[in-house]
């Protein structure tokens, strides 16, 4: 099949994209009404922002390019079990608005990390914040490589050519215009995002003659695989680890995650907070299942003539950009339409990603570390200067992304190393009163170097070859008769399932237990230090730091607990915002006002 690349339109449409995404930014930075120039702003929008934007923003931040790329190529190749962590979504969110979100809203911290602060002490913040850093490094590169992979396959430019492009567009806006400009433009791009799929996926579908034959061809190639019960953990995907496991990665990626703390709490009220974490989870409900519906019409498309096969493309990861070409390349502008999308999920995550940085950056470690108040002009000036470092160095480490393996498990095996002791040391403070602060330190750094070694020891166990995930089965017979195998690797190892008895057991565990694992180490490494190490007395934990759950539980409160108190600095921000938003509206209810 000829290869098909982009046109004049393509660009036009796609340049498009990337200009409005820049004059957004410039927008706030400049002819806002509020000019992002102080702490408030730039951090959390002034905390004026309304649930639409705020909604779209955490959808475009959570599907990444990793999404529409990754999920199509992991229902083509290995079938469509992974299509059930959308069962978990659901329960996540719920979980959320009770358990998590009301301390954060009630406490009205600008970082999330302030609160193992207040919860054990300075260095448990420092190591929260250090280990979501690490994580935030690991990730947003392989966010970047997305795109430019994309890119590359439409366009036949170098992806390191345009890697730097796309990165400077992000750092632009994100750097210009705090907080309000990132939630703006991951609004434009997630319209785009659902409208170039569901363009694509439409097309694609009456093309081959509906639904019904789609699923027809699918299931004749064996991919249609919802309920593997198999309780063995060492299957990289089964129901009980893509619903079980997926819900405690995502309950991490969500509920204690700086990005995430820092959206809802730019709302005026905890009502609307709650309300915009439905929105996002129906959201990403719909987008995953189109993504992954998607795959499923890419394969019954190629059903009898492989890309890989036939070395049209290099990776599966290329399959989504080769369908669009190849398939729908013919109708005008449509190629930029899509790229456009999957470039506006992977630059919504970026800048999500580097304005949470930016944030956890300055307030945990560069503020403490001033002996004296740092005025807002020096804030707002160190804090775009954060951005644009921290942007260069996810550029140069996209060097590293192109020698793993397949998207969607390299980017949850990494994001598994922190999300475990993250969701661990944030659980333990929530629900377990009598941990202290050197049980959390512990916990929280053993499960962290635990599951890196388990990730990163796997990882490098597939590069050298000892694991061999194997795809299901594709068939080359429908190629044109002048057709000569490129490689014969896809069919060579399908009919006989690969020997992985001699890799040490925790190499074998299927990724998405990565969470659930490094969550578990964390809290019984806790209890155990605390419990040698004289633990808290429960009734001397201030009850704003627990979660609401467990309060009728709890012991009388002594009277001596005092409440927990914010940095000076927090004090005075929230005293300002808590009259900015007396003054604009009525309805601002449930804000903390802490005791001076």
């Amino acid at each position: 099949m000829t290869l098909v690349y982009f046109d004049w339109l393509d660009y036009l449409v796609f340049g498009a994209m990337l200009l409005l995404s820049a004059l957004i930014g410039v927008y706030f930075a400049f002819f806002a009404a509020k000019k992002q120039n102080t702490t408030a702003e730039y951090l959390m929008g002034g905390k004026t922002m309304g649930m639409f934007p705020i909604s779209m923003s955490l959808i475009a931040s959570y599907i990444s390019g990793i999404s529409l790329l990754g999920l199509p190529a992991e229902m083509y190749t290995y079938g469509t079990q992974l299509w059930t962590i959308v069962l978990s979504e659901w329960a996540v969110s719920l979980t959320i608005a009770i358990v998590y979100l009301p301390v954060f809203y009630n406490l009205q911290i600008t970082s999330t990390y302030e609160y193992l602060r207040l919860r054990f002490n300075q260095n448990v913040r420092l190591l929260g914040s250090a280990i979501f850093i690490i994580k935030m490094m690991l990730y947003i590169p392989i966010v970047i490589y997305v795109p430019a992979l994309a890119f590359s396959q439409v366009t036949g430019i170098n992806l390191h050519l345009i890697t730097p492009i796309v990165c400077v567009v992000c750092i632009f806006y994100t750097t210009l215009g705090g907080l309000k400009a990132v939630v703006w433009t991951d609004t434009l791009q997630t319209i785009l995002m659902y409208f170039g799929v569901i363009f694509v996926l439409a097309y694609g579908t009456w093309r081959l003659g509906g639904i019904n034959e789609v699923f027809r061809i699918n299931k004749e190639g064996d991919r249609l695989d919802f309920f593997n019960m198999d309780p063995d953990p060492t299957i990289r995907h089964t129901f009980w680890s893509t619903v079980f496991g997926n819900y405690f990665s995502w309950l991490a990626s969500c509920s204690v995650n700086q990005a995430m703390v820092q959206r809802c709490l730019a709302l005026s009220s905890l009502k609307r907070a709650r309300i915009t974490i439905f929105i996002m989870a129906a959201g990403i409900f719909i987008i995953v299942s189109l993504c992954c519906y998607t795959g499923l019409v890419i394969y019954a498309t190629f059903a009898s003539c492989d890309p890989l096969s036939t070395g049209a493309i290099r990776k599966s990861d290329q399959l989504l950009p080769y369908f669009v070409m190849t398939i729908t390349g013919s109708i005008p502008a449509l190629p930029g339409i899509f790229m456009s999308g999957v470039f506006s999920a992977a630059l919504s995550s970026m800048s999500t990603g580097l304005n949470s940085m930016c944030g956890v950056i300055f307030e945990d470690l560069i503020r403490p570390a001033y002996n004296k108040p740092i005025s807002e002009k020096t804030a707002s000036f160190i804090m775009k200067i954060i951005v644009v470092i921290i942007g260069a160095a996810c550029v140069a480490l996209v060097f590293l992304v192109e020698h793993m393996g397949a998207l969607i498990q390299a980017g949850k095996s990494l994001a598994g190393i922190t999300a475990g002791s993250l969701l661990g040391l944030f659980s333990m403070g929530l629900f377990l009163p009598w941990i202290n602060a050197t049980g959390a330190l512990v916990g929280g750094a053993t499960s962290t170097l635990l599951v890196g070694w388990i990730s990163l020891g796997t990882q490098a166990a597939m590069i050298r070859g000892d694991i061999i995930i194997v795809p299901k089965p594709v068939s080359v017979a429908g190629c044109p008769a002048n057709f000569t195998a490129a490689t014969t690797t896809p069919t060579s190892y399908n009919a006989v399932e690969f020997d992985r008895s001699g890799i040490f057991f925790l190499y074998r565990l299927s990724y998405l237990y990565y969470t659930f694992v490094g969550m578990v180490v964390c809290i019984i490494v806790g209890s155990i230090v605390s419990y040698f190490t004289q633990p808290n007395e429960p009734a001397m934990v201030h009850r704003d730091l627990l979660t609401p759950l467990i309060h009728r539980w709890l012991p009388e409160q002594n009277p001596h607990c005092r409440r927990p108190r914010l940095t000076q600095h927090n004090i005075e921000i929230h005293a300002r915002e808590l009259e900015n938003l007396r003054a604009r509206t009525a309805n601002s209810v449930n804000h903390y006002q802490p005791s001076s």
